[in-house]
């Protein structure tokens, strides 16, 4: 299989897992709501985000003809109608994980109302209400009207919180640069409920060092933080209000992430240039969330060999020629990786004998399939930086479209 097949055939797959594992019970409450990965222990487990990657994967579907319009827009306005009607929110903001029957929060994981997984929900909708329009956008704009972005405004720090309790209020501060900046766009370009432009000016822009490589980075440096809010704002034809360039910042986040696995080759067995991209995934004995440094002070970093393809993967159009070189060595040099849903979530060559994952993650094959697509085709770019909510959201924000021609 050459590098471009490749590409399609795990672009394809990954669209699979998200036709496949949903509840297509157009009875049910829950109808449209997207498992959060495989395995018999997650099978009743909805997840918001995943809900969101796969909203985007039908406007992909259709336009890769793997499903037919009538299908895709009959699934996205079914679900729609799911989480105006069913699916449990406070003040508009859904629970990371709901009952895939009920739209119920799932009472085991003790959970609060998600301003993030609500943001990566709202983005999918959000593009489909750009390509389906109709029903879809009417749907899509009572639920976006619906979330108060001021109950997660901390006011005083100028900063959104991270969650949210009915009792005591928000808690946690989304005080650094990571994977939030999507919910600026939303945020103030809300008609009902919006937050000041001023809160974009909130979080701290740390920028660090590793060997020969300079960036802002998150607290841990998990790869995912650079590319998930970069899987719909195309990020590359802009620079924000202060002239900082996030493309390019990941691009050097993703060239730190390779680095550091070829660095690591003496300490672990899996990591070295074809293995990389350090990113939250499913690890040996649970969810783990590696990173790559430069990692805050406070911030203390287990790893323990562990590599999830849609690392790297996410990263292709940061970085497509290593990426496409990693993609072609876990496909060619370990075939157990690769299934029904294209790459498992992750393998570990430094257990014996190596461990692979037998299960794949909603939001680890939607940033593949989101990354690889806006590589080849831009779709997800396409309809989603056209919507008027986006186009305010960038007037608001001050951020300014970079000059053609011009190396910023």
């Amino acid at each position: 299989m050459d590098t471009i097949a490749l590409l399609e055939e795990e672009a394809r797959r990954s669209f699979q897992f998200f036709y496949e594992e949903a509840n297509t019970d157009e009875q049910s409450p829950g109808y449209g709501l997207i498992r959060d990965k495989t395995g018999e222990n997650a099978k009743n487990i909805a997840s918001i985000a995943s809900v969101g990657f796969g909203l985007s994967a039908f406007v992909i579907g259709v336009e890769r003809g793997w499903i037919s319009y009538e299908e895709a827009y009959k699934r996205v306005k079914g679900t729609l109608h799911t989480f105006y009607h069913h699916v449990e929110h406070a003040h508009g903001f859904f629970y990371h994980f709901v009952n895939m029957q009920t739209g119920k929060r799932n009472e085991q994981f003790h959970d609060c109302a998600s301003i993030i997984d609500t943001s990566l929900f709202l983005n999918g909708a959000l593009t489909t209400a750009s390509y389906f329009e109709g029903e879809v956008e009417e749907y899509f704009q009572k639920i976006y009207e619906r979330v108060d972005w001021n109950k997660y405004y901390d006011k005083e720090r100028n900063v959104y919180y991270m969650g949210y309790h009915e009792d005591t209020g928000g808690f946690g501060q989304w005080d650094m640069y990571a994977e939030q900046m999507m919910q600026y766009f939303l945020g103030v370009a809300s008609p009902t409920h919006a937050v000041p432009a001023k809160i974009y000016q909130g979080f701290e822009r740390r920028k660090l060092t590793y060997k020969d490589f300079t960036f802002y980075n998150s607290p841990g440096g998990a790869l995912f933080t650079h590319q998930f809010s970069h899987a719909w704002f195309d990020f590359q034809s802009y620079l924000d209000s202060d002239g900082i360039d996030w493309f390019e910042n990941s691009i050097i986040a993703s060239k730190a992430s390779r680095a550091f696995s070829i660095d690591q080759q003496a300490n672990f067995k899996t990591y070295h240039q074809h293995a990389w991209g350090l990113t939250a995934c499913e690890g040996p004995s649970g969810y783990i969330v590696p990173g790559t440094p430069p990692y805050y002070d406070e911030v203390k970093m287990q790893l323990d060999g562990t590599v999830p393809p849609c690392g790297a993967i996410g990263s292709i159009v940061f970085t497509p020629e290593a990426v496409k070189e990693t993609m072609n060595y876990y496909y060619h040099t370990h075939p157990q990786l690769f299934g029904k849903y294209g790459f498992y979530d992750a393998y570990n060559e430094d257990i014996e004998p190596t461990w692979y994952a037998d299960i794949v993650i909603g939001i680890d094959k939607g940033i593949s399939l989101l990354m690889i697509d806006n590589y080849l085709h831009g779709t997800t770019w396409k309809y989603y930086m056209k919507h008027p909510l986006i186009k305010q959201a960038v007037t608001k924000l001050g951020f300014r479209r970079k000059e053609v021609g011009v190396d910023s």
